[in-house]
């Protein structure tokens, strides 16, 4: 049974929607609504490089996701949106157990979405990225 709640309908968008190396990550969403999303995913030897380091690539993708989910949230409706440009950067080595992104949305428009996504390390709480995106929103 799918849980009705605003974080149950984002988790069920990303599994039945975002491509199946996203859902590799093991992204849960832990909060959502119009004024914003956040999700946790672990930190595994799948995403970590060198010393336990969480990879750029792994955060920028978890940013995008995260920031896609608030996006939606926050037009009140889940579909597919498409990235048409981020930014992340990159403040300290990502490590501990789990990555939690918080994504809100600055502003929406007919048709784009403008939003930003913090990265923080647990169980340190330490910022370790920020991230900002446009989208463009289908018709």
């Amino acid at each position: 049974m799918s849980d009705p709640t605003p974080a149950g309908t984002a988790q069920s968008f990303l599994d039945e929607n975002f491509a199946d190396w996203v859902r590799a990550l093991a992204p849960r969403v832990t909060s959502a609504g119009p004024e914003g999303v956040t999700l946790d995913a672990p930190i595994t030897p799948a995403i970590a490089r060198v010393g336990g380091i969480v990879s750029g690539q792994a955060l920028a993708t978890l940013a995008d996701t995260t920031m896609v989910l608030a996006v939606c949230a926050a037009t009140g409706a889940f579909r597919p949106v498409a990235t048409v440009s981020l930014e992340t950067q990159f403040l300290r080595p990502a490590t501990g157990d789990r990555i939690t992104v918080t994504a809100t949305v600055t502003r929406t428009g007919r048709t784009l979405a403008f939003a930003r996504a913090t990265l923080v390390a647990q169980p340190s709480g330490k910022v370790v990225a920020t991230a900002s995106a446009t989208f463009a929103l289908p018709d």
